[in-house]
């Protein structure tokens, strides 16, 4: 039988030489804060994640992800990159985590694999899973648990020396490993700038984020048409958001990534809109597929790409919006028809004419009317 002690050590300095730069091992017990979740799912602040729902039973006990789970190794890989690109009109922003050429997933799923490749090699009949997003595991819980950091009031873990600009991993592995220290104490203080600075009041309270609210959310998960009243409060954001990371103090001394897949392409620092509804599917799944972009598909783009530029109220955006509203998505379409309604000038007020004249979808009709509600 492997020493703990060691075989621990051997698998947290793999983890590091595969880019995983804090790491940290806690029991595979049932979270502290399952009640806290499962409140939060009956608040409805999952918004049209039904998944969370239909597993919320899984994420209470780690052997539904794997049976005869006995430890969490628990991984942090940073991806902080040099600052934004300074906004130019009609270009929209992505969150940091998707600037780089390749989807996360894609890049830490091959390391978890050579991970548990390595801990095989250490623990001969051991079973091992590594997993990262995707699994019903309360992975910032385990990650406390396992003395990476804490819980910030904008719901996002920090750490100490690299801040909170990291994806989380986790491997369950049916062994005793060297459990760290949960992580007991907490460093947000006084400050409540990532509250203060959210445009759409997403935290119902320090801790609480209802996610219906949080333009993240509203720009990967929300399917269906954005609620109005949160329009103009995504600002240009046309995939995920990272006002509350930006201003949180932490961040500020964090050391950039050395994970070169995480540097920005060109084009994804701040992204160029009408481009986009100049891509055909063929085009857009070629030039995103690979890329966190893909997850909300060509048909979100475009809805979040029509919103930016309606809230930007640029005239030189109509001709964009015009290809937006004759798309064979209503989704787009009727964001499009929202957007050159903002814009309130003659060449977008004919465009919509146009469209109403030959339009039969209920729902474009009634963005182009502008009746809501």
């Amino acid at each position: 039988m492997p020493n703990p002690s060691q075989s621990t050590q051997s698998l947290k300095a793999e983890a590091r030489r595969l880019g995983f730069e804090v790491s940290g091992c806690a029991p595979a017990t049932s979270p502290a804060t399952v009640p806290q979740f499962q409140a939060w799912l009956q608040q409805q602040f999952h918004g049209e994640m039904q998944y969370m729902e239909t597993r919320k039973e899984a994420y209470s006990d780690p052997n539904f992800v794997m049976e005869d789970s006995v430890s969490v190794l628990m991984l942090a890989m940073p991806y902080q990159t040099r600052n934004p690109v300074t906004d130019s009109p009609l270009t929209g922003r992505i969150a940091r985590y998707a600037w780089g050429k390749t989807d996360y997933h894609d890049l830490i799923h091959r390391r978890l694999k050579e991970l548990c490749r390595f801990i095989k090699a250490v623990f001969p009949k051991a079973k091992a899973r590594g997993v990262v997003d995707t699994a019903p595991l309360l992975e910032r819980e385990f990650a406390r648990s396992a003395g990476l950091g804490w819980a910030a009031k904008n719901t996002m873990l920090i750490n100490k020396q690299i801040g909170s600009y990291f994806f989380l991993a986790a491997v369950l592995i049916d062994q005793p490993l060297q459990y760290d220290d949960a992580f007991e104490t907490f460093h947000c203080g006084t400050c409540t700038a990532c509250i203060d600075a959210c445009p759409t009041n997403a935290f119902v309270q320090p801790h609480v984020l209802d996610a219906n609210k949080c333009i993240s959310y509203l720009t990967i998960e929300h399917r269906s048409p954005v609620p109005v009243q949160m329009r103009e409060k995504m600002q240009n954001w046309v995939l995920g958001c990272d006002i509350c990371q930006e201003v949180c103090p932490w961040n500020r001394k964090a050391p950039l990534a050395t994970e070169p897949a995480f540097e920005p392409l060109p084009g994804h620092n701040a992204l160029s809109l009408p481009e986009l509804f100049k891509l055909t599917d063929d085009e857009f799944r070629a030039r995103f597929r690979k890329t966190p972009l893909w997850r909300p598909k060509r048909r979100g783009i475009l809805r979040n790409a029509a919103i930016a530029l309606g809230n930007e109220a640029n005239p030189d955006s109509i001709g964009p919006l015009s290809l937006g509203i004759d798309d064979v998505e209503p989704l787009v379409r009727g964001a499009s028809a929202w957007a050159l309604r903002q814009i309130d000038h003659d060449d977008g007020t004919s465009v919509l004419e146009a469209r109403k004249k030959i339009e039969t979808d209920a729902y474009v009709l009634s963005e182009i009317e502008g009746r809501y509600g």
